[in-house]
């Protein structure tokens, strides 16, 4: 059996393209990522976190009112990452579109990095600990080097479900003797979680898709979860969608 390199530099996407229509009519002048949350944008609060936890290099996909958050992020030097941006059509090309059309897994100098690479939906607030997503890539690429058939594409982080989606997304299979590689199944009648926006994808997710093609996620996600090529981990600390008005005011309350 091969044994899978160890992992020193990590990739990470932050998808920011999306048009905010629940928050209007505050997204009408202001992109969603730059919404403010407790004094600072939304994306600030990611750059920083990924900064910190050591990823190198940061693909922004860009699209109603992009120049807004190019402005403000710039280089992504103040951050401690790199910053490449990925500009989509008015419209945007969906999230795995956009995925497919960016390539995160190159980085602003043209380095091709084959590794797993980490997303983060821009318009989540958390404090996921980021750094575990080394250990989570790490474990996608030991499934991968130890047989071809399991060939691991994905990791999702789920969470509890929120008041806004009770019937979750997914859940995740009994306990194994490793907690953090529990394979996501279908959303079960009871124990069902909420997929956080967060995931950790092996590039080769995104082989049938071409660069310019509008595609959703969720049908990758499904198709990777019925093969078994799909783990998923519970993170119970602070997570937030912000996606309307009222969600944002009770963040900024607290």
């Amino acid at each position: 059996m091969r044994l899978a390199p160890e992992i020193k530099t990590m990739h990470a996407m932050i998808l920011a393209a999306g048009r905010g229509e629940r928050l209007r009519p505050l997204t009408d002048t202001v992109p969603k990522p730059m919404i403010k949350v407790r004094g600072k944008p939304l994306i600030q609060w990611h750059l920083e976190a990924l900064g910190q936890a050591g990823i190198s290099t940061v693909t922004i996909n860009l699209a109603h009112l992009g120049e807004q958050i190019r402005s403000h992020v710039g280089s992504g030097e103040q951050y401690g990452v790199q910053v490449r941006y990925s500009c989509e059509p008015v419209g945007a090309l969906e999230t795995a579109g956009g995925i497919a059309a960016a390539r995160p897994w190159i980085g602003p100098q043209g380095h091709h990095n084959p590794n797993p690479f980490l997303v983060i939906n821009a318009d989540v607030f958390t404090d996921w600990p980021i750094s575990q997503a080394f250990e989570i890539s790490q474990s996608i690429l030991r499934a991968k080097t130890a047989s071809a058939e399991a060939d691991a594409r994905c990791h999702l982080i789920l969470v509890d479900n929120p008041e806004h989606h009770p019937a979750g997304d997914f859940g995740l299979a009994s306990p194994s003797e490793n907690h953090s590689e529990r394979q996501v199944v279908r959303r079960p009648a009871a124990e069902s979680l909420t997929f956080s926006g967060i995931g950790v994808y092996d590039p080769s997710l995104f082989d049938a898709i071409r660069p310019g093609e509008r595609a959703a996620l969720a049908p990758l996600l499904h198709r990777a979860i019925a093969e078994g090529r799909c783990t998923g981990s519970h993170f119970r600390g602070m997570w937030s969608d912000v996606g309307t008005p009222e969600r944002l005011a009770l963040l900024n309350q607290a």
